[in-house]
């Protein structure tokens, strides 16, 4: 690959943006690259979580406008697009995703912070929309980071381009924890943990279910979620967890193919 590196930590999967002479920027190239890779994760059933992170100096500073500048109004649109299609590749990952931001997410960043499953921060982090200071407003952002956030803090992103800090972030419900820089491997190693000793098949199930009825009136969510946790019961691994919490020991899971 060349604008990301990937490895693998016993069930973590890392994603390590690497785009620096364009500032972690979501270009055409990157973004087709992070999607087959995200595919190829899912495929593998490898890890259970997968974690994005950027460099010392930026996570990700959004698309680049050099790019966005030298294309026809088509090949934009064929860049969002892609982009589309990466976001829609992250929710319908198996794997919960989380975003650790060091630094700076701008954009189309910050919409990638929105987008994952959860979000930890250093105390140094930032995040902004900016797009409307050069007057091309964060429209592809403001979907996720809408569905985060509250409307008002949300339109003041949007429309003043400023950023907020970590803290902010924290208190608005971008992301889930702020941490000292120092200690921002270690807290996105525990958090990620905290998932891992779950079974991939239920994490895959219960994070189908959580967006599925997310938007649903109370009681159609009520009702899916009734029919999802029924089938749910009769899954080896549910069988299995079970059996061990009335045993008192830890479960052991299938982790196989199996779709419900």
């Amino acid at each position: 690959m060349r604008y990301l590196q990937y490895r693998q930590t016993e069930e973590i999967g890392y994603i390590t943006i690497d785009n620096m002479q364009e500032f972690n920027t979501l270009t055409m190239a990157l973004l087709e690259e992070l999607d087959n890779l995200l595919k190829q994760i899912a495929k593998a059933r490898e890890v259970k979580v997968v974690v994005f992170e950027g460099s010392d100096k930026v996570f990700c500073a959004g698309h680049s406008l050099r790019e966005i500048e030298s294309m026809t109004e088509n090949e934009v649109l064929k860049l969002f697009q892609t982009c589309q299609t990466v976001m829609r590749t992250i929710r319908e990952l198996p794997q919960l995703v989380i975003s650790k931001v060091k630094k700076a997410a701008v954009a189309a960043g910050c919409q990638l912070v929105a987008a994952s499953d959860m979000a930890i921060a250093s105390e140094d982090a930032k995040f902004a929309t900016p797009g409307i200071n050069s007057g091309l407003f964060c429209s592809t952002p403001a979907v996720f980071l809408s569905r985060n956030i509250g409307r008002k803090k949300a339109v003041e992103m949007l429309f003043t381009g400023n950023s907020i800090s970590a803290e902010e972030a924290l208190q608005h419900g971008l992301v889930n924890k702020v941490v000292p820089p120092e200690l921002l491997d270690i807290e996105t190693e525990k958090l990620a943990k905290e998932v891992t000793k779950q079974s991939l098949n239920i994490i895959e199930l219960g994070k189908r279910q959580f967006y599925q009825q997310i938007n649903m009136e109370d009681f159609q969510a009520l009702n899916y979620a009734t029919e999802v946790i029924a089938l749910n019961s009769k899954h080896p691994d549910a069988q299995e967890g079970i059996r061990a919490f009335f045993e008192k020991r830890q479960p052991v899971w299938t982790d196989s193919k199996t779709v419900i």
